[in-house]
């Protein structure tokens, strides 16, 4: 036996360090598990049932049963097209005596096509091989037969058990094997052979208590997973542990317990590997905690899930882990928290030009919208970071709020910046804050029409343009042309210290797609320093963008951006600027108490009046009638005056289009939605799937369909330049093109009155959070309003189920949450926030409700007590991995 100490053995130790099947170690590493941590942490999702022992005369058809029996012949035959079949006569007569059942006669029958395989076989199933055997029993030709079974091969002297040298594992591990000791058997006419129990009741043990089930693939085998498992929760447990193993090899089990039909490991077994375990382990939660709680200690719950002795224990672990696991994410997080208030920011107090704004509005802000303008208020006023996320329905009037935020940066001379993440968006919301702007500072039609009644202008009109040559003109500024020009505004003085006088307000648009020249005086002038406003794509990111007077960064849909991107923003000014992230995607409330655990978060649940809700309906495409009314129903809106969005996955057939993403920022979704959306399909049903829908085909057979005869229709995509998607968008909002077929760069902040009528081909490949923000797109007019979901989904399917769920209802939070339970956290909120990047594996936020807000409060009980923990020194540590190895986990810090 190898000699190892419990010092040579660490959490970091490699596999491949002690693991002498170089194929094992590969296929272990493509799974990501390298290291001794990683086998311990690669968890198993379920535990089979346990396997009962019985004689062959007790068998039940359809029910796995294990039992000992000798093998009595093997044959093996060439099948008739290609591979072999082999079958091996066995009977349980010792094991059917010892429970008092007469012996009986069964058959083993193993398929390949390889050759190896069925040879090393036979070589395990030699005539009078001593097996335990492990399987489902059927009935074949009138004979009991087990087809692919668990075989176990047992040494019938209770000799000794060596291991194999490395030589012998070359020569006969061909992938299917096992590391288990060897011995050499006595008879020289017997091939040299391992045995992989030194008893039956060892074997019997094996095969018979509940096993785990862990994710494996075609290198690697589950069962082989676990035997790999095992093996480093042994290196662990240290020489004492090892050494009593060999002991308990060498003198074998107590062969009473076969008799009685007992193969459970024993009590001191199971204690003295735990124990082992937990000088190499220690605990990570508080003991408090953990006790109140009815947690185990950490090496307890890896030994109940990786060597469960039954479900209740393994069930047992399972809440442990996820306790644990809750309990250092939350940790991370409030530590996250506190540490952004220690940093500096500007404070911005004065509210003079935000009060100015909102008393300028056309309309009355929703109860919601004033709570959260009022929170964001105060939170500006501090002299630490805001970190709010802000969450509402798709119109429920989230950019109103943000214009507020960035009038009282302004007003408190400084700069502010909202970041959208498409072009067509930037361009809606630059649009949108001018005419705000415009409206408020009495430069629109509103100050034309106080001038001609005669009312007094207590708003000043002069605005600074710049013009062609870069030099500050006066007269009022001109709206952008084709997305590239932008007021360029030059202040000369903020507020003049008289509380009925507005200051010049620029704002300025920012893209990747502008002209060098208009690019760089908006460069320019955010880099003076003077206070503005800066509306910008992904552009806001780049190392030439500087805003030194910075104070407030505006994130729209926060999930299109990665975090390394928002934390760019807080190197552009002195010092760290409040930060507002906002999202019309809902977030369950326990995903956003786990991935947004150290940000404030407002809901704004209340709808502007005047709108109607959406119809939704899902179409069959199979259904030929039934796309022939949609088509008609559209035409007739259109003839109406209104205007109809369809959009498809793809730009045209070829296959990269899904993943080119415009370069400007537009994300196309294509195939890549389609490859991160967990369908439960195998690849050949993934390959007899049918295409996907695009925007070139869609746009040609809509245009042959006589509903359309004469009317125009427009195509819209990430492909498309700046100025192309300017004209589109005006063309179709004016009625010229009144039907737009489009990607889902329509997806966010498109906003036309007009459009009623929302198609959606291959709908049942989207995530329902996706297909709740395209519907939002329609009914913005207050007209009756229709989404026609075009669906390929078998009746009765997960995909149909989606479909349902966005037909019955409105409500962005339900749609949310039936997201999160369709599909998982990592796809809903973006890779970079999922569990499989941020080392939260069995912590789910659907349903672990309970142990999240359990561990948030001891979490904040904890750092408030000891923000350092150095009491908790194992906690520290895990956080302190857990930061380092997911900062993209953590949203803000």
């Amino acid at each position: 036996m190898t000699q190892w100490s419990v010092m040579s053995t660490t959490w970091q130790t490699p596999i491949s360090s002690f693991e002498t099947n170089r194929r094992r170690v590969g296929a272990l590493k493509s799974l990501g598990v390298v290291s001794v941590g990683d086998a311990l942490t690669y968890y198993p999702f379920r535990v089979t049932e346990p396997v009962p022992a019985r004689a062959l005369r007790e068998a039940k058809i359809g029910e796995n049963m294990a039992f000992a029996a000798h093998v009595r012949g093997v044959r093996v035959f060439p099948m008739a097209r290609r591979g072999f079949r082999l079958i091996a006569d066995v009977d349980d007569g010792d094991f059917a005596r010892s429970r008092h059942m007469d012996a009986s006669m069964a058959s083993l029958v193993f398929f390949s096509y390889r050759k190896s395989y069925v040879d090393w076989i036979q070589r395990k199933l030699h005539e009078g091989a001593l097996l335990v055997v492990a399987g489902e029993p059927s009935v074949y030709n009138d004979r009991l037969q087990f087809t692919h079974p668990d075989i176990l091969t047992v040494d019938p002297a209770g000799e000794q058990l060596r291991s194999r040298s490395s030589e012998e594992a070359a020569e006969w591990d061909d992938g299917f094997g096992t590391e288990q000791p060897a011995v050499v058997p006595q008879s020289s006419t017997m091939p040299n052979l391992k045995y992989d129990a030194a008893s039956v009741p060892e074997a019997m043990r094996h095969v018979c208590r509940p096993r785990p089930v862990y994710h494996a693939n075609s290198r690697i085998s589950s069962e082989h997973i676990h035997e790999s498992i095992e093996k480093c929760m042994d290196r662990l447990c240290g020489d004492e542990y090892a050494a009593a193993q060999a002991a308990r090899a060498l003198h074998g089990a107590d062969a009473s317990d076969a008799q009685h039909g007992e193969f459970d490991a024993p009590q001191a077994d199971r204690q003295a590997r735990t124990e082992a375990l937990a000088a190499a382990i220690p605990d990570i939660m508080p003991e408090a905690f953990r006790m109140e709680h009815g947690l185990m200690h950490r090496a307890e719950a890896f030994r109940a899930i990786h060597d469960p002795q039954n479900r209740d224990g393994f069930n047992k672990a399972l809440r442990t882990l996820r306790y644990e696991e809750a309990l250092i994410c939350q940790t991370a997080l409030v530590q996250s928290r506190d540490s952004s208030r220690k940093a500096t920011a500007t404070a911005c107090a004065d509210t003079r030009l935000k009060d100015d704004f909102v008393e300028s509005l056309p309309f009355s802000l929703t109860d919601g919208q004033q709570q959260v303008i009022a929170d964001i208020s105060d939170d500006m006023a501090r002299d630490y970071p805001m970190q709010r996320l802000l969450q509402g329905e798709v119109g429920s009037g989230k950019t109103v709020v943000a214009v507020a935020a960035m009038m009282q940066a302004v007003g408190s001379g400084k700069q502010a910046v909202l970041v959208a993440p498409t072009q067509v968006l930037a361009e809606q919301h630059y649009s949108s804050i001018r005419g705000m702007v415009d409206r408020m500072c009495g430069t629109g039609e509103e100050a034309d029409e106080n001038a001609k009644s005669g009312e007094s202008q207590t708003k000043s009109t002069h605005r600074a343009v710049v013009d062609e040559s870069g030099q500050v003109t006066s007269g009022n500024a001109p709206e952008p042309q084709n997305g590239g020009q932008s007021d360029g505004g030059q202040v000369e003085k903020l507020l003049d210290g008289q509380s009925n006088s507005l200051p010049d307000i620029p704002v300025l648009l920012l893209t990747g797609g502008m002209k060098l020249a208009a690019r760089r005086r908006v460069l320019a002038q955010a880099a003076s320093g003077k206070p503005c406003i800066v509306v910008a794509t992904h552009a806001a990111f780049s190392k030439t963008f500087q805003a030194p007077n910075l104070a407030l960064a505006v994130i729209d849909e926060q999930h299109r951006f990665g975090v390394e991107q928002r934390e760019s923003l807080n190197a552009k000014g002195s010092t760290a600027p409040h930060l507002l992230v906002m999202t019309a995607t809902p977030i369950p409330r326990t995903a956003a108490m786990t991935w947004f655990g150290d940000l404030d978060i407002s809901w704004l649940t209340e709808l502007p009046g005047g709108r109607k809700p959406i119809r939704t309906f899902v179409v069959p495409e199979a259904n030929g009638p039934l796309m022939a009314e949609m088509f008609g129903l559209i035409r007739k809106r259109i003839d109406a005056g209104e205007r109809a969005y369809v959009v498809c996955p793809r730009i045209d057939a070829d296959a990269k289009d899904a993943d080119d993403a415009g370069g400007s920022g537009d994300a196309e979704v294509g195939s890549a939605f389609d490859a991160t959306y967990d369908l439960g399909e195998d690849d050949e049903q993934r390959e007899q799937r049918p295409p996907l829908h695009s925007v070139a085909e869609i746009a040609e057979r809509l245009r042959s369909l006589p509903q359309f005869a004469g009317i125009r229709i427009a195509t819209l995509t990430g492909r498309d330049d700046d100025e192309t998607k300017s004209q589109i968008m005006a063309d179709f909002e004016a009625g010229v093109t009144p039907i737009l077929v489009a990607t889902t760069v329509i997806e966010v902040g498109v906003d036309v009155a007009q459009a009623s009528c929302m198609v959606i081909f291959d709908a049942d490949r989207y995530g329902l959070s996706q297909l709740h923000q395209l519907r939002g797109r329609v009914g913005r007019g207050g007209t009756e309003s229709g989404a026609f979901l075009i669906s390929r989904a078998p009746e009765g399917s997960d995909a149909a189920k989606r479909l349902d769920v966005i037909a019955g209802t409105l409500d962005g939070a339900e749609i949310a949450q039936a997201d999160l339970e369709f599909r998982g956290a990592g796809d809903v909120l973006g890779d970079a926030q999922s569990g499989g990047k941020s080392g939260l594996k069995l912590l789910r936020v659907v349903k672990d409700v309970k142990i999240i807000e359990e561990a948030r409060a001891e979490a904040a009980k904890l750092v408030a007590e000891d923000p350092t923990l150095q009491g908790y020194v194992q906690l520290a540590g895990a956080v302190l991995d857990f930061t380092r190895g997911n900062e993209t986990f953590l949203t803000s810090n």
